[in-house]
């Protein structure tokens, strides 16, 4: 995620390395890499010299503070200013009505019907609402299907009417049927074009004027840079939309749309999509992907991903254990899972402080713990429950079953040695310091 910006923007810094103070020369600089950084990454240049004009003064007005590195003081001051950009503060949404009506807009491509499974998913699974999704994509026979599947995936009710070919009358009926079945949201899941055009754009408009929705929202494909942001401003001088969801921030996106679609629109970013999978959709914190941007991390996000997957019983059975150490491959095996369900590992692994640039050229797949759990499937119950039972005649049989040489599994039972020790460890003062500490991050 916007791992080239993050590099041009590292190149500019390193400018100022090395430099005692903060001088309009030195400053210059780094200014115009930085500005050569953005309309690289796509972002339009009005924008990208307004953005530098605002670094430029911020920098030569802390000139006076000595005590900071002024390379150190540069990413500070682009930090913030790039997360002014973005919006400043994380924006939630209204889920207030009878029921709540959400209007999901966009073009065709942007991934809209995932996005509102993802939604229906989210508000179902973090918030306790009751959802129905309604398939008002009339023209599209694959959308309707697509809906159905994905609410039949995550346990949510698709309203369809496939021989109806009015959406404005399908979104009514639709909030008619949740207000009987006592549905808290109702999401509309509308029809899109591959381009802009009049009737799309009445269509869009006349479903909003019937449903009155409390919330509306533009679903665009980051990767489509700097046209994501000319298509938002269309929509909205239209909708007048409440907020921008962005998809596929995890492919290969140069950033930009992230980056000016607030100031454009002056609408908030409020989601954004990082893969396929339902769960695979975050809240939009400005300062957050500022430091990501920035190669800082994003340990809050992180920390709010572990919590999620957190079962406090489970987590004294299992410090239990491991005092007494008793932990063992079936444990090991639970935090796999755990790690496994808060999302792709190398966009996990990112999000540590310092990482991002340690793994940006290594290539690790979603399947990364497939080989370790094909060993540990390979064991008998007997050995998973006491690793001391494996001995070499063992081992081997192991390797065997799992599909990979001896090597591979003595690696990974030195592995779980080591962990077992450090987790023993860390069940004393130095757990619940860490504990306490990922809490404080949590909160600020």
């Amino acid at each position: 995620m916007f791992e080239g910006l993050s590099d041009r923007l590292d190149r500019s810094f390193k400018i100022l390395k090395g430099h005692g103070s903060i001088t309009e020369i030195n400053v210059a600089e780094s200014i115009k890499e930085i500005r050569k950084a953005l309309i690289e990454a796509d972002v339009s240049y009005k924008i990208a010299k307004d953005f530098t004009a605002q670094v430029k003064e911020q920098a030569l007005g802390q000139g006076v503070l000595n005590a900071v590195k002024p390379g150190d003081l540069m990413v500070k001051i682009v930090h913030d200013e790039l997360a002014e950009l973005m919006g400043g503060e994380q924006v939630g949404i209204n889920t207030k009505g009878d029921p709540a009506v959400i209007l999901i807009a966009g073009l065709q491509g942007s991934g809209k019907t995932t996005f509102s499974a993802k939604l229906a998913n989210y508000l179902k699974s973090k918030k306790g609402q009751q959802v129905m999704l309604v398939a008002g994509d009339v023209y599209r026979p694959a959308a309707i299907n697509q809906l159905k599947v994905l609410g039949e995936q995550i346990g949510a009710e698709v309203y369809t009417e496939e021989e109806n070919k009015n959406p404005i009358e399908i979104s009514k009926n639709a909030i008619k049927r949740a207000k009987e079945y006592g549905k808290n949201i109702v999401i509309i899941d509308t029809a899109g074009r591959l381009a802009i055009d009049e009737d799309m754009m009445a269509e869009i408009s006349n479903i909003k004027k019937a449903v009155n929705p409390q919330e509306i929202l533009f679903v665009v494909d980051a990767m489509t840079g700097q046209d994501a942001v000319n298509t938002a401003k269309a929509f909205n001088d239209i909708l007048n939309f409440d907020g921008v969801v962005l998809t596929k921030l995890d492919g290969d996106t140069r950033g930009g749309a992230a980056l000016t679609i607030r100031s454009v629109v002056e609408k908030p970013i409020k989601f954004v999509g990082i893969g396929e999978k339902m769960d695979a959709l975050d809240l939009f914190h400005p300062s957050r992907m500022a430091d990501r941007i920035l190669g800082m991390g994003d340990i809050v996000t992180l920390v709010e991903k572990a919590q999620e997957q957190f079962d406090e019983e489970e987590a004294r059975k299992m410090q239990k254990k491991i005092a007494k150490n008793q932990f063992n491959f079936n444990d090991f095996m639970k935090q796999i899972q755990q790690i496994k369900k808060m999302g792709n590992v190398k966009d996990l692994m990112g999000m540590i402080p310092g990482m991002s640039k340690a793994i940006k050229d290594v290539d690790i797949d979603d399947d990364a713990f497939k080989g370790i759990e094909a060993i540990i499937q390979s064991m008998t119950p007997e050995e998973r429950e006491n690793p001391k039972l494996l001995n070499g005649s063992r081992r081997k049989r192991v390797a065997q079953g799992a599909g990979t040489d001896i090597q591979e599994v003595n690696r990974l039972i030195k592995q779980f040695a080591e962990t077992s020790k450090m987790m023993k460890m860390m069940t004393g003062g130095g757990g619940r310091k860490m504990a306490n500490m990922m809490n404080a991050m949590k909160r600020k």
